[in-house]
């Protein structure tokens, strides 16, 4: 499957703007055959706590109804990232929507970022959540996420693909590429990590996005500015898993079981 990850500089709270920079990599991904093009998290805002400013009701959503009509217009499927709201606070999404504008899957955001008090206007997600395109079975994550091994060790037990869009700063970008090598070799799985790039009210971020087999060795792409574009064939997993399982002694049974006693 052919793949475009962007490192969309994105326009703080600007959704016009981005749209329309996410419509000129659309138009590069189609052109190159990619399948499937991948943008990061909160893709037409940024990382932002303004939810009442650029919160979108799910069945009306500028953001989806915007992607369902290029999906649709450039025969791509597209992974974004919007913030819905729901109820008093809202959710920090991602939508997969493939090549004729279906929504195949929704998740949200698991794991909240205290640090930047994202609890406080977002609500966790509670379900890991995967989905089947182009005979590829792709799980889906969000940026804070990375840290936490247990729902990357969940999604690889039947996936192909692992994807975590984010928004994660400059300053801690090797900890974004030591932990998406980490999570591609503890799971012998693909991890395709796509991280904004640009500077916004708060953080600077450095084009960091990346595909990484799992050897953890990174996949040589085509660049076109800040989009890669990557050819990624499970069938490599399986072979390599062939000379070299590890996952095959996990005891996922007697991990459930364990219970971590203070003393």
């Amino acid at each position: 499957m052919k793949i475009s990850l962007v490192s969309l500089d994105q326009s703080w709270e600007n959704k016009l703007e981005n749209i329309n920079s996410c419509e000129t990599y659309i138009r590069k991904a189609s052109n190159v055959k990619s399948e499937l093009i991948i943008f990061p998290e909160m893709t037409l805002t940024g990382f932002t706590m303004n939810i009442e400013k650029i919160g979108e009701i799910e069945k009306d959503s500028y953001t989806v109804n915007k992607f369902r009509e290029l999906s649709i217009k450039y025969n791509i499927a597209i992974i974004f990232g919007v913030v819905i709201k729901y109820k008093t606070k809202a959710e920090n999404r991602l939508f997969f929507l493939n090549n004729n504008g279906k929504v195949l899957e929704t998740y949200s955001k698991i794991h909240s970022f205290s640090f930047a008090k994202e609890d406080k206007f977002y609500y966790a997600g509670n379900q890991i959540k995967s989905t089947l395109y182009k005979r590829h079975r792709i799980g889906l994550t969000i940026c804070y996420d990375l840290r936490f091994p247990e729902i990357y060790s969940a999604l690889s037990s039947n996936c192909d693909i692992i994807v975590n869009i984010a928004n994660w700063p400059a300053e801690r970008k090797s900890h974004w590429e030591t932990l998406i090598r980490a999570r591609a070799i503890e799971n012998q799985i693909f991890i395709i990590g796509v991280n904004r790039s640009g500077i916004d009210d708060m953080q600077r971020y450095d084009e960091s996005s990346l595909i990484v087999n799992a050897n953890g060795d990174e996949l040589d792409a085509e660049i076109d500015k800040s989009m890669k574009t990557i050819v990624l064939d499970k069938s490599w997993t399986r072979d390599y898993k062939k000379k070299f399982n590890t996952t095959k002694d996990r005891r996922d049974s007697l991990y459930s079981k364990i219970k971590y006693v203070r003393k």
